[in-house]
Order: structure tokens, then sequence, then C-alpha cells
């Protein structure tokens, strides 16, 4: 198969999600005898046309100088190329600025869309943007030969807004193997001794509901907050809890290493995501060996199951710190692991993937020679 691959910054990967994704995939793909070409913008850091066998198309991208509305102009640029280069299936990762050129696509390609999370909800947006989201769904669907759903609650929502059948393939991860307590030394806590969450800072992540709740609890037990927050929300946070001094917002943690390790060494590790797919924190969480505490909705039940404890509220939040010790649970996280290892491998991910497109490009000949 020839194969473009359209929705991301570009690779190797300097930015997380969807540009992880198409690292991962894009090398399987050509392990496979595949034709690859992944788009990166032109300010990608990585200049050269081609990274271990994958073809790299840069193309113009605004952005740094227009903001989202030059994502919707690389978008364009994007498509335009792709109309020039006889791909046999163009696979998109997201649609929120892609869609509106969806009539622009190469007709004789076979179009794949991977639909994201239901932006569409996401707080953080205005009424506005969250309604013209919504549209950029329905474009995304009526401009797609085929569709992928990374969480059941994504499929659910498809068939029952749109009638629109889609092929479920969740995100991948990769299992944690090599725990290491000095990792964890530079931020001052203790092996088991310590709860946490990562996440963007924002309303749907539940940081706030899950903060009330670690004050409720009374537990001087240190809590950890990773995610950037020099926002104007990090800085509400901040604010509203700086008199909870055991409550440490550390910011970002890119080094992989050292997250794992965080993780793994967690007493309970929060995920409050309300909004979206499979969530990639949430699969690196069981990869880790974390102790799962999520917010009880369809898209964390749908991959945890009964192997989680579940919050609803504040009072949720703090009743499972005074009483949830982690060795307590450790089938749990036995189970989790193994449902990566089972269900969740990036081997796994990439296989169902090139499957599913080549039964795609299988589907649509059929269609035309009939």
């Amino acid at each position: 198969m020839k194969i473009g691959i359209l929705g991301t910054r570009g690779i190797p990967n300097h930015y997380g999600g969807f540009e992880q994704f198409a690292e991962y995939l894009s090398q399987y793909l050509v392990t496979e005898g595949d034709e690859v070409y992944v788009y990166n913008s032109h300010t990608h850091p990585y200049q050269e046309t081609t990274w271990k066998g994958v073809h790299l198309i840069h193309q113009k991208d605004p952005e740094d100088q227009l903001g989202t509305a030059g994502q919707f102009l690389y978008d364009l640029n994007c498509i335009r190329d792709a109309r020039k280069r006889d791909f046999d299936v163009v696979l998109q990762l997201g649609y929120t600025s892609s869609s509106v050129w969806g009539k622009l696509l190469p007709k004789k390609a076979v179009i794949v869309t991977n639909m994201d999370g239901l932006e569409w909800k996401r707080t953080k947006f205005s009424k506005p943007v969250r309604r013209f989201i919504k549209f950029a769904e329905s474009l995304a669907i009526t401009t797609s030969d085929f569709l992928i759903a990374d969480s059941i609650g994504i499929q659910e929502h498809l068939q029952s807004a749109y009638g629109a059948t889609s092929k479920y393939i969740p995100y991948g991860a990769h299992v944690f193997k090599t725990p290491e307590t000095a990792q964890i030394e530079a931020y001052d806590v203790a092996p088991y001794a310590y709860n946490m969450l990562v996440a963007r800072l924002e309303p749907e992540n539940s940081i706030e509901v899950i903060l009330d709740g670690v004050v409720a609890s009374g537990s001087p037990m240190p809590f950890l907050v990773i995610g950037n927050h020099n926002t104007a929300y990090g800085a509400y946070l901040k604010d509203k809890f700086k008199e909870a001094t055991h409550i440490r917002f550390v910011g970002g943690v890119y080094n992989i290493e050292v997250l794992n390790n965080l993780r793994y060494y967690s007493n309970l590790y929060f995920h409050g995501h309300t909004v979206g797919g499979t969530n990639p924190s949430l699969l690196e969480a069981m990869a880790s060996g974390a102790l799962l505490v999520a917010n009880d909705n369809i898209f964390n039940k749908s991959i945890l199951g009964d192997e989680a404890l579940y919050f609803s509220d504040a009072s949720d939040v703090a009743e499972s710190i005074t009483k949830v010790e982690k060795k307590r649970y450790a089938h749990f996280v036995d189970r989790n692991r193994n449902k990566i290892e089972e269900i969740y491998s990036w081997e796994l991910i990439n296989k169902q993937y090139r499957e599913y497109m080549l039964s795609c490009l299988a589907q649509a000949s059929k269609v035309n020679q009939g």
C-alpha cells in the first residue's frame, strides 16, 4: 500500500498524542513493505526527507504566526499536496482543522479518518468554537470513506448521532519494566507514600474536584500535580490550593523514564479525564503499574472495567485517599498491565490498523468494480 498520514505536526515525535502514534505506526507499516508518507510541519525540528524508511513531506505551517487559523492552512496545504501523490489510502488523524477541506481530498484514495475524542464537549472552548467543532465532526463523517473510533464511547456516539459505523481500534502503550527509585528522588517523595495525577490542567480533567478531595481527606501525604500550570486555569488552581502545602504543582515532566517511575512508585494515581477516546496517559499509567482512581464515565470504564477505583465527586476522592493502600490492590495493577500486553500493545494496535486499511482498500475496490 501507498499510504499518506495527515493530521499531525510530524515525526519523529516532538509533541505527543497523534504524533507519537504516527511515529509508531509508520515505522511498522514500512517493515511490512508499505510505502509510507507522513506530513510534517515546515517548522518541525527534523528537516530530512526520510526517517527510518518513512518519507516525510514538509508543508508550510503558519500556526506560529496565525495561531489556530494557521492549523487550518497547514491542513489545506497537506491535502492539496496529497492530491498529487496517488495514495492508495489517506489516513487522517483527527478532523478539527481539516474536515472543512474534506471535499478536496484525493478522489482515488480511500479516506480513513480517526475521529479523535469528542472535542466539541471540551469546556476550555467557547460555545461558538464548540459548535464549529461539532459541525467539523459531521463534515469528517460525510467526507470519509471509513471511520476509526479509539474508544467504545466514541464508537457509540458516532452510531447514535449519525448512524455511522466505525472500526474500534484503541491507542497503545509499552509496558514499563525498569523501576528505579533514584528516578523519583528529585521530587522529595518516598515509594508508595505519595499520590499524583498527570493531565493538562483543564476543567474537563477534574483537577479541581480531585484537589478538593485531597484537602477534604485531611491526609498529609504529598500529592503531585504533573502538567503545565503556566496558564490562567493553572494560576487559579495554584491560588486556590496555596494553603495546602502538600499539594505540589510540579509542572510538566517530559522525561518518560522519570514519569513512568513516578507512576510506578505512587500510592494512588488519579485520572480525571471526562472527555475523549482512549486517553494515552491512562494507558501509560496502566502500563507503569499505577493503581488507578478514575473519573466514573464510559470512556474510562470501557478500558479499566473492574480493575480500578472510581470517583464522581470530591468526597469519593477523599475516601480513596483515606482508605486505600496500593498493596491491597496489587491484583488490579497486575491485571491492568496484562491488558496492555494482551490488548493495547503497540504491536497489536499497529497490526489492527494495517489490517483495517487493507480491508478498506479491498471493499472500495469491490464497490468500484461493481
